[in-house]
C-alpha cells in the first residue's frame, strides 16, 4: 500500500520540502511562458471546472481544520508537529484550489474561505466529522489520505494545466501523510488491548462516510469525459486496496456492509451533517468580526 518503491512501510518524515505554497497560477499553475506581470490574470477557471476545484478544496480546507485541534493536544510533542504540518499541507492544497476556483467569479481564496455560509460548502461529509479520540482522527485519515493519493496520482494528468500542476504537488504530500497514517494505524492496532480497541473503534466510526467519496454525478462525468477531472468511482479499487493491505498487516477487518445514509452522500450537493457549522463559525469568526481587516 505504502509509497515506498519496495511496498514497505517508511518512518514518516516532514513534508516541508514539497510543500505547496501558494502556487503562481500565471506560470507554475498554468504550465504556461514566464511570470506574469501585475496587470495579467492567470487562467480563468471554466464554471464547471472552477465548481470542481472548490470540491476539492473544501475537502482539504476543512479537513485542515479539524486536524488544527490537535495542536498542543496530540499523545506526544513530535505528532503535535506532525499533524500541524499535515494541516498546512492540506491548507496549502487548499489555497491553490480555491484561488482557482475563485478566478471564474473574481473572489480571492479568502473570500471563499470566509465568506460562505455552510450551504455553499462543497465537501465531503468525511472531512467535516469530530476528530473523536486519536485513533479516530488516525482512521480518518488513513481513508482520506488513501483517496487522496489515487485522486491526485490521477489528476496529475488532467488536461486542465492547473489541476494538473496542483495534482503533481499535492500527491507528494500525501505520499507522506498515507504512510504517517498507516504507521500509526499499525502502531495502535498492535500495541496494548486499549489502543487496538480504540482503533477498532475509530475504524468503525469513520467507515460509513466512504462511500461518498467514490461517487460519481452529472457534474464530474462531463469533466472526466473531457479530461478534465477524475471520475471518483475510478479511484475506489485503488483507495480501497491500500486500506486493505494496511488493515491486513494491523489484522484489522473493515467493518461489514455500508450504511445506507451516505449512499446518497449530500456534501457536493451542500447538504452536510450538523457537524460543518461549528467549524465554519470558529474557521469564519475573526475575519467576519474584523471585515477587510489586513494584517
Amino acid at each position: 500500500m505504502t509509497p515506498a518503491q519496495d511496498g514497505a512501510l517508511r518512518p514518516a518524515q516532514g513534508t516541508a520540502d514539497v510543500s505547496v505554497e501558494r502556487l503562481a497560477l500565471a506560470e507554475e499553475l498554468a504550465g504556461t511562458g514566464s511570470a506574469s506581470g501585475p496587470g495579467d490574470d492567470a487562467r480563468i477557471a471554466p464554471p464547471e471546472t472552477a465548481e470542481y476545484a472548490l470540491r476539492l478544496g473544501d475537502d482539504a480546507l476543512v479537513l485542515a481544520q479539524r486536524l488544527g485541534d490537535w495542536i498542543t493536544r496530540a499523545p506526544e510533542l513530535e505528532e503535535d508537529v506532525a499533524l500541524g504540518n499535515i494541516a498546512l499541507d492540506l491548507i496549502g492544497h487548499a489555497r491553490s484550489l480555491l484561488h482557482y476556483a475563485g478566478t471564474a467569479t473574481g473572489r480571492s481564496e479568502d473570500d471563499l474561505a470566509y465568506w460562505r455560509d455552510e450551504p455553499e460548502w462543497r465537501n465531503a461529509w468525511l472531512f467535516e466529522q469530530p476528530n473523536g479520540d486519536f485513533a479516530c482522527t488516525i482512521a480518518r485519515q488513513l481513508l482520506a489520505s488513501c483517496y487522496w493519493f489515487e485522486l491526485y496520482t490521477a489528476l496529475s494528468a488532467s488536461t486542465d494545466p492547473t489541476l494538473a500542476a496542483v495534482g503533481a504537488k499535492a500527491v507528494k504530500e500525501v505520499d507522506y501523510h498515507r504512510d504517517h497514517a498507516a504507521q500509526w494505524t499499525l502502531r495502535l492496532a498492535g500495541g496494548t488491548e486499549e489502543s487496538r480497541r480504540r482503533m477498532i473503534q475509530g475504524v468503525a466510526d469513520v467507515w460509513p462516510y466512504l462511500d461518498e467519496l467514490f461517487e460519481d454525478d452529472e457534474l464530474v462525468t462531463r469533466l472526466a469525459a473531457d479530461g478534465v477531472a477524475v471520475l471518483p468511482s475510478s479511484l475506489r479499487a485503488g483507495a480501497e486496496a491500500a486500506i486493505a493491505q494496511v488493515f491486513a498487516e494491523a489484522e484489522l477487518e473493515p467493518p461489514a456492509g455500508r450504511t445506507a445514509f451516505t449512499a446518497s452522500g449530500g456534501g457536493r450537493q451542500g447538504k452536510h451533517t450538523e457537524q460543518l457549522g461549528p467549524l465554519l463559525a470558529e474557521l469564519q469568526v475573526l475575519a467576519r468580526q474584523h471585515p477587510g481587516a489586513s494584517w
